[in-house]
Protein backbone atom coordinates (compact mmCIF):
# COMPACT_ATOMS: atom_id res chain seq x y z
CA UNK A 1 0.00 0.00 0.00
CA UNK A 2 1.16 3.42 -0.63
CA UNK A 3 1.00 6.03 2.21
CA UNK A 4 1.19 10.08 2.36
CA UNK A 5 1.87 11.30 5.47
CA UNK A 6 1.53 14.69 7.01
CA UNK A 7 3.04 15.66 10.27
CA UNK A 8 5.58 12.37 10.05
CA UNK A 9 8.78 14.42 11.99
CA UNK A 10 6.24 14.13 15.15
CA UNK A 11 6.49 10.81 17.99
CA UNK A 12 3.54 9.74 16.61
CA UNK A 13 4.42 9.66 12.71
CA UNK A 14 7.88 8.74 12.87
CA UNK A 15 7.00 5.56 14.66
CA UNK A 16 4.07 5.29 12.32
CA UNK A 17 6.59 5.66 9.21
CA UNK A 18 8.67 3.23 10.51
CA UNK A 19 6.65 0.81 10.94
CA UNK A 20 5.11 0.83 7.72
CA UNK A 21 8.35 1.10 6.04
CA UNK A 22 9.46 -1.92 7.82
CA UNK A 23 6.63 -3.81 6.90
CA UNK A 24 7.04 -2.93 3.42
CA UNK A 25 4.76 0.09 2.45
CA UNK A 26 5.79 2.69 0.47
CA UNK A 27 5.49 5.92 2.65
CA UNK A 28 5.87 9.15 1.59
CA UNK A 29 5.46 12.57 3.51
CA UNK A 30 4.75 16.38 2.98
CA UNK A 31 7.26 18.76 3.99
CA UNK A 32 7.12 22.51 4.57
CA UNK A 33 11.00 22.75 2.90
CA UNK A 34 12.47 22.10 -0.13
CA UNK A 35 11.53 18.04 -0.45
CA UNK A 36 15.21 16.63 -0.83
CA UNK A 37 13.85 13.04 -2.05
CA UNK A 38 11.68 11.25 -4.41
CA UNK A 39 9.37 10.15 -0.96
CA UNK A 40 9.05 13.62 -0.31
CA UNK A 41 7.00 16.53 -1.40
CA UNK A 42 6.37 20.20 -0.65
CA UNK A 43 3.20 21.85 0.50
CA UNK A 44 1.89 25.12 2.32
CA UNK A 45 -0.74 24.64 4.83
CA UNK A 46 -1.28 28.35 5.79
CA UNK A 47 -1.33 29.08 1.89
CA UNK A 48 -3.52 25.80 1.44
CA UNK A 49 -1.05 24.79 -1.31
CA UNK A 50 -0.02 21.07 -1.64
CA UNK A 51 2.16 19.55 -4.66
CA UNK A 52 -0.85 17.50 -6.67
CA UNK A 53 1.56 15.13 -7.43
CA UNK A 54 1.74 14.16 -3.92
CA UNK A 55 -1.59 12.18 -3.92
CA UNK A 56 -0.75 9.97 -6.58
CA UNK A 57 -1.27 6.35 -6.46
CA UNK A 58 -1.83 7.11 -2.74
CA UNK A 59 -4.32 4.61 -0.90
CA UNK A 60 -4.24 6.24 2.75
CA UNK A 61 -3.70 9.41 3.82
CA UNK A 62 -2.95 10.02 7.20
CA UNK A 63 -2.56 13.85 8.73
CA UNK A 64 -1.00 14.50 12.31
CA UNK A 65 -0.19 18.24 11.50
CA UNK A 66 -0.56 20.45 14.69
CA UNK A 67 1.68 22.47 16.87
CA UNK A 68 2.14 20.84 20.52
CA UNK A 69 -0.68 21.60 22.90
CA UNK A 70 1.00 21.17 26.32
CA UNK A 71 4.64 22.94 25.46
CA UNK A 72 4.11 26.30 26.31
CA UNK A 73 1.44 28.54 28.35
CA UNK A 74 -2.15 29.06 26.35
CA UNK A 75 -1.50 32.71 25.66
CA UNK A 76 -4.34 34.26 23.07
CA UNK A 77 -1.63 33.62 20.70
CA UNK A 78 -0.46 30.19 21.22
CA UNK A 79 -4.25 29.41 21.46
CA UNK A 80 -4.67 31.00 17.93
CA UNK A 81 -1.80 28.53 16.62
CA UNK A 82 -3.26 25.17 18.51
CA UNK A 83 -6.23 25.96 16.29
CA UNK A 84 -4.94 27.56 12.89
CA UNK A 85 -2.08 24.50 12.49
CA UNK A 86 -4.78 21.98 13.02
CA UNK A 87 -7.32 23.12 10.97
CA UNK A 88 -5.37 24.62 7.76
CA UNK A 89 -3.20 21.20 7.59
CA UNK A 90 -6.50 19.28 7.71
CA UNK A 91 -8.61 21.70 5.01
CA UNK A 92 -5.66 21.60 3.06
CA UNK A 93 -5.63 17.61 2.87
CA UNK A 94 -8.85 17.63 2.53
CA UNK A 95 -9.29 19.63 -0.29
CA UNK A 96 -6.55 18.09 -2.15
CA UNK A 97 -8.37 14.68 -1.69
CA UNK A 98 -11.77 16.39 -3.15
CA UNK A 99 -9.59 17.37 -6.30
CA UNK A 100 -9.01 13.60 -7.14
CA UNK A 101 -10.93 12.32 -9.62
CA UNK A 102 -13.56 9.59 -8.51
CA UNK A 103 -12.25 6.40 -7.50
CA UNK A 104 -9.10 7.93 -7.52
CA UNK A 105 -9.43 9.53 -3.57
CA UNK A 106 -7.58 7.91 -1.12
CA UNK A 107 -8.64 7.05 2.64
CA UNK A 108 -8.42 10.11 4.78
CA UNK A 109 -7.12 9.04 8.26
CA UNK A 110 -7.51 12.38 10.63
CA UNK A 111 -5.93 13.15 14.07
CA UNK A 112 -7.96 14.11 17.01
CA UNK A 113 -8.61 14.17 20.17
CA UNK A 114 -9.73 12.36 23.43
CA UNK A 115 -10.05 15.92 24.82
CA UNK A 116 -13.02 16.47 22.98
CA UNK A 117 -15.09 15.47 25.99
CA UNK A 118 -13.69 17.92 28.92
CA UNK A 119 -12.49 17.02 31.74
CA UNK A 120 -15.42 16.95 34.15
CA UNK A 121 -16.29 13.94 35.77
CA UNK A 122 -19.32 12.11 34.03
CA UNK A 123 -20.99 9.48 36.20
CA UNK A 124 -20.96 7.32 32.83
CA UNK A 125 -18.48 6.64 30.04
CA UNK A 126 -18.19 8.70 27.18
CA UNK A 127 -18.62 7.23 23.77
CA UNK A 128 -18.30 8.71 20.06
CA UNK A 129 -21.92 9.22 20.15
CA UNK A 130 -21.76 11.85 23.18
CA UNK A 131 -21.39 15.38 22.25
CA UNK A 132 -18.49 17.90 23.10
CA UNK A 133 -17.73 19.69 25.72
CA UNK A 134 -17.49 23.41 25.74
CA UNK A 135 -13.83 24.16 26.82
CA UNK A 136 -11.03 25.13 24.51
CA UNK A 137 -9.59 21.77 23.30
CA UNK A 138 -12.72 20.31 23.31
CA UNK A 139 -14.26 22.59 20.73
CA UNK A 140 -10.32 22.76 18.95
CA UNK A 141 -11.61 19.02 17.72
CA UNK A 142 -14.53 20.50 16.80
CA UNK A 143 -12.95 22.60 14.57
CA UNK A 144 -10.44 20.03 13.45
CA UNK A 145 -12.71 17.32 12.62
CA UNK A 146 -15.02 19.71 10.72
CA UNK A 147 -11.63 20.87 8.47
CA UNK A 148 -11.90 17.61 6.80
CA UNK A 149 -15.53 18.37 5.42
CA UNK A 150 -14.29 18.53 1.67
CA UNK A 151 -13.01 14.88 1.81
CA UNK A 152 -16.42 13.71 3.29
CA UNK A 153 -18.68 15.50 0.97
CA UNK A 154 -16.76 14.35 -1.54
CA UNK A 155 -16.78 10.70 -0.46
CA UNK A 156 -13.67 10.06 0.45
CA UNK A 157 -13.63 7.47 3.39
CA UNK A 158 -12.28 9.32 6.68
CA UNK A 159 -11.19 8.18 10.14
CA UNK A 160 -11.08 10.57 12.77
CA UNK A 161 -8.86 9.54 15.68
CA UNK A 162 -10.00 10.62 18.43
CA UNK A 163 -6.70 9.91 20.57
CA UNK A 164 -5.59 9.80 24.13
CA UNK A 165 -1.81 10.03 25.29
CA UNK A 166 0.25 7.50 23.96
CA UNK A 167 2.34 5.63 25.46
CA UNK A 168 5.91 4.22 24.97
CA UNK A 169 9.48 4.58 26.00
CA UNK A 170 10.17 6.32 23.08
CA UNK A 171 8.08 9.16 23.37
CA UNK A 172 5.59 11.57 23.92
CA UNK A 173 3.87 11.61 27.39
CA UNK A 174 5.17 8.47 28.86
CA UNK A 175 8.93 9.10 28.26
CA UNK A 176 9.42 12.06 30.89
CA UNK A 177 6.96 9.94 33.62
CA UNK A 178 8.92 7.00 33.05
CA UNK A 179 12.14 9.45 33.94
CA UNK A 180 9.99 10.25 36.88
CA UNK A 181 9.46 7.75 38.30
CA UNK A 182 13.11 5.90 37.10
CA UNK A 183 14.68 8.88 39.70
CA UNK A 184 12.14 8.47 42.61
CA UNK A 185 10.15 10.98 41.92
CA UNK A 186 7.02 9.61 40.50
CA UNK A 187 3.48 10.69 42.37
CA UNK A 188 0.01 10.65 41.92
CA UNK A 189 -2.09 13.38 40.53
CA UNK A 190 -4.29 15.54 43.05
CA UNK A 191 -6.63 13.06 44.27
CA UNK A 192 -5.41 10.24 41.61
CA UNK A 193 -9.36 9.25 40.82
CA UNK A 194 -9.58 11.01 37.71
CA UNK A 195 -10.02 8.64 34.65
CA UNK A 196 -6.61 8.83 33.11
CA UNK A 197 -6.78 7.84 28.78
CA UNK A 198 -4.53 5.63 27.15
CA UNK A 199 -3.59 3.80 24.18
CA UNK A 200 -0.41 1.79 24.04
CA UNK A 201 1.97 2.81 20.43
CA UNK A 202 1.04 -0.50 19.44
CA UNK A 203 -2.66 -0.37 20.02
CA UNK A 204 -2.58 3.30 18.15
CA UNK A 205 -0.01 1.74 15.00
CA UNK A 206 -2.63 -1.05 14.73
CA UNK A 207 -5.47 1.39 14.61
CA UNK A 208 -4.80 3.33 11.97
CA UNK A 209 -3.40 0.57 9.58
CA UNK A 210 -6.63 -1.13 10.89
CA UNK A 211 -8.42 1.71 9.60
CA UNK A 212 -6.58 2.37 6.19
CA UNK A 213 -7.63 -1.97 5.55
CA UNK A 214 -11.14 -1.83 6.72
CA UNK A 215 -13.90 -0.91 3.78
CA UNK A 216 -16.79 -0.18 6.30
CA UNK A 217 -13.85 1.61 8.72
CA UNK A 218 -15.69 5.61 9.06
CA UNK A 219 -16.35 8.46 11.13
CA UNK A 220 -15.15 8.90 14.70
CA UNK A 221 -13.08 6.24 17.15
CA UNK A 222 -12.59 6.96 20.31
CA UNK A 223 -8.81 5.67 20.67
CA UNK A 224 -8.30 4.89 24.48
CA UNK A 225 -8.45 2.18 26.47
CA UNK A 226 -11.35 -0.47 26.86
CA UNK A 227 -10.79 -0.70 30.47
CA UNK A 228 -10.56 2.52 31.69
CA UNK A 229 -8.31 3.31 34.79
CA UNK A 230 -7.57 6.35 36.71
CA UNK A 231 -4.16 8.12 37.63
CA UNK A 232 -3.83 6.52 40.54
CA UNK A 233 -4.03 3.11 39.22
CA UNK A 234 -1.73 3.88 36.65
CA UNK A 235 1.17 5.30 38.65
CA UNK A 236 0.52 2.25 41.10
CA UNK A 237 0.57 -0.04 38.30
CA UNK A 238 4.09 1.81 36.99
CA UNK A 239 5.14 1.65 40.04
CA UNK A 240 5.17 -1.78 40.63
CA UNK A 241 6.45 -2.79 37.21
CA UNK A 242 9.60 -0.78 38.03
CA UNK A 243 9.98 -1.58 41.77
CA UNK A 244 9.64 1.52 43.12
CA UNK A 245 7.90 2.82 45.99
CA UNK A 246 4.90 5.47 45.34
CA UNK A 247 5.23 7.45 48.19
CA UNK A 248 4.60 10.84 46.53
CA UNK A 249 1.28 13.26 45.89
CA UNK A 250 1.22 16.36 44.46
CA UNK A 251 -1.50 18.57 46.06
CA UNK A 252 -4.25 19.95 42.81
CA UNK A 253 -3.36 23.19 44.32
CA UNK A 254 0.56 23.23 43.51
CA UNK A 255 -0.69 22.60 39.57
CA UNK A 256 -2.66 25.54 39.47
CA UNK A 257 -0.30 27.54 40.74
CA UNK A 258 2.91 25.96 38.83
CA UNK A 259 0.89 25.19 35.33
CA UNK A 260 -2.21 27.25 35.66
CA UNK A 261 -4.77 27.00 33.07
CA UNK A 262 -3.53 23.63 31.37
CA UNK A 263 -3.37 21.96 35.05
CA UNK A 264 -7.22 21.06 34.26
CA UNK A 265 -5.76 19.03 32.01
CA UNK A 266 -3.62 16.91 34.07
CA UNK A 267 -6.47 17.31 37.05
CA UNK A 268 -9.54 16.87 34.72
CA UNK A 269 -11.21 13.48 34.63
CA UNK A 270 -11.39 12.12 30.90
CA UNK A 271 -14.01 8.87 31.23
CA UNK A 272 -14.42 7.38 27.64
CA UNK A 273 -14.36 4.03 26.05
CA UNK A 274 -13.73 3.31 22.36
CA UNK A 275 -16.96 1.74 22.19
CA UNK A 276 -17.14 2.41 17.85
CA UNK A 277 -13.14 0.99 17.61
CA UNK A 278 -14.33 -2.37 19.34
CA UNK A 279 -17.63 -2.57 17.52
CA UNK A 280 -16.18 -2.37 13.82
CA UNK A 281 -14.08 -5.16 14.72
CA UNK A 282 -10.80 -3.38 15.91
CA UNK A 283 -8.91 -6.17 18.81
CA UNK A 284 -6.42 -4.51 21.46
CA UNK A 285 -3.27 -5.73 21.84
CA UNK A 286 -3.40 -3.68 25.62
CA UNK A 287 -6.57 -3.57 26.57
CA UNK A 288 -5.97 -2.55 30.36
CA UNK A 289 -3.47 -0.16 32.08
CA UNK A 290 -1.20 -3.21 33.55
CA UNK A 291 -0.55 -4.48 30.04
CA UNK A 292 -0.22 -1.03 28.41
CA UNK A 293 2.49 0.22 31.46
CA UNK A 294 4.34 -3.26 30.20
CA UNK A 295 4.33 -2.37 26.60
CA UNK A 296 5.25 1.24 27.41
CA UNK A 297 8.56 -0.39 28.87
CA UNK A 298 9.28 -2.45 26.47
CA UNK A 299 11.61 -2.04 22.84
CA UNK A 300 10.14 -4.24 20.97
CA UNK A 301 6.81 -4.17 19.20
CA UNK A 302 3.29 -6.21 19.59
CA UNK A 303 3.88 -9.03 17.27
Amino acid sequence: MKWLLAGASGFLGQALRVRLASEGHEVTRLVRRKPATSTEFGWDPDRGEIDPAALDGVEAVVNFGGVGVFNAPWTEQRREGILSSRVRTTQTVAEAIAARPEGQRPVLIQGSGIARYGIVANPEPFTEDDLAAADFLAQVTVQWEGAARAATEAGARTVFLRTSPVMDRSGGAFAPMKLAWSAGLGAIIGTGEQHMPMISLDDFLGVVQWAADTPHAAGPYNLTLPVPTTNAEFTDELARQLHRPRVLKVPAAVLRTTLGELSGQVLGDIYAVPERLQADGYRFYYPDVSATVAAALRREPAA
